[in-house]
């Protein structure tokens, strides 16, 4: 709704990561340095790590139109407890081979010669794990293991991890994977953004679909918006989406720190009615920052907003269906009222 209101040509907060809306905060810009260093050595492990919707899927996303598709071939795997045969079956079947029902030393031989017809065609390897904390460590292991192949002293395979802040502990914490650990030559956490990128995060993200400066935030509106997400992408979208949709229904074009709260009251609710976690803003002990202090993470919460995200996708679309019904049900009562007037002239 809130799109068509303000003459967007599509949706600036959608919670699904998107390429297209990257914004190159301080913190992710150092990450994509990393990742460029990681693709120029060709070698090693590359860590990346970041609370839950911190934006490492939009960051490997952009990282994937970045690359030369023509010299890297990529292996993307989201983990979600993957046993380590189950992880070889995935890298084999990402380079093309049927390893279903092959033992594991097939496996291994037959991903070896996959990553040198790879290495053949001219392009080298990249595997990207992402949510690499659900990873069990046999499975590390067995990364680590692939990781060993090589061609004339060349390796055949680069990985990337991606994964929240618990995996540098199971990295740091797990004695067998001291061999994996010196592999890894680059390791990076993405920090919220500060209050001063929120802004020009907003204006960015609204300026891809269109935005041509209606609305428009005031400083104590974007204050409050950096308090209660913490400056966290995904929550700051909740948020400014939310707003967004509140701006339309009351006809708002300049959002300030009362309709912020406004709205973010109405967020909590919803959350305390769903017995979830509750945004409780908390008092700065000096006078200079005017938002909330940053909350502390619940990563239950993260998937739960996704969810209620998912529900008004489908409460609008629902909407739009009605309305077109509706409109069409009315110009065909027209056009009928219409043609009656006609026969009977």
């Amino acid at each position: 709704m809130y799109d068509q209101h303000y003459g967007l040509r599509g949706r600036p907060f959608q919670l699904t990561p998107d390429p297209d809306f990257w914004f190159d905060t301080a913190t992710h810009r150092k990450a994509m340095a990393y990742l460029g260093y990681g693709l120029s050595q060709g070698e090693g492990f590359i860590v990346i790590t970041g609370d839950p919707g911190a934006g490492k899927t939009t960051l490997v996303g952009h990282l994937m139109a970045e690359i030369d598709a023509t010299r890297l071939h990529v292996i993307r795997i989201v983990s979600t407890q993957i046993a380590a045969s189950d992880l070889l079956a995935l890298v084999a079947a990402g380079l093309g081979v049927e390893g279903g029902r092959m033992g594991k030393a097939q496996l291994l031989s037959a991903i070896e010669r996959g990553l040198h017809a790879v290495a053949r065609s001219g392009k080298r390897t990249l595997l990207i794990v992402d949510e690499a904390q659900s990873l069990p460590v046999d499975s590390l292991e067995e990364l680590r293991m692939l990781s060993n192949f090589q061609a004339g002293g060349y390796p055949l395979l680069q990985i990337f991890l991606l994964g929240q802040p618990e995996f540098r502990q199971v990295l740091q914490g797990a004695g067998s994977l001291e061999q994996l650990r010196q592999r890894v030559i680059a390791m990076h956490h993405l920090e919220p953004m500060g209050i001063e990128e929120v802004e020009p995060y907003l204006i960015h993200r609204l300026s891809v679909v269109g935005w041509e400066g209606r609305p428009d935030f005031d400083l104590d509106a974007i204050a409050a918006m950096h308090g209660w997400s913490g400056g966290v992408p995904r929550r700051l979208n909740l948020l400014a989406s939310r707003v967004m949709l509140h701006g339309a229904l009351e006809s708002i074009e300049h959002f300030t720190r009362a309709d912020v709260e406004a709205v973010m009251a109405d967020i909590d609710a919803d959350m305390a009615d769903r017995g979830d976690p509750v945004a409780t803003p908390i008092a700065a002990e000096e006078p200079a920052p005017r938002g909330y202090a940053p909350l502390p993470v619940d990563h239950a919460l993260h998937g739960r907003v996704a969810e209620l995200e998912a529900r008004l996708v489908e409460q609008d679309a629902a909407l739009r269906r009605v309305l077109t019904l509706l409109v069409d049900w009315v110009e065909g009562d027209t056009r009928n009222e219409a043609a009656e007037v006609r026969g009977a002239a």
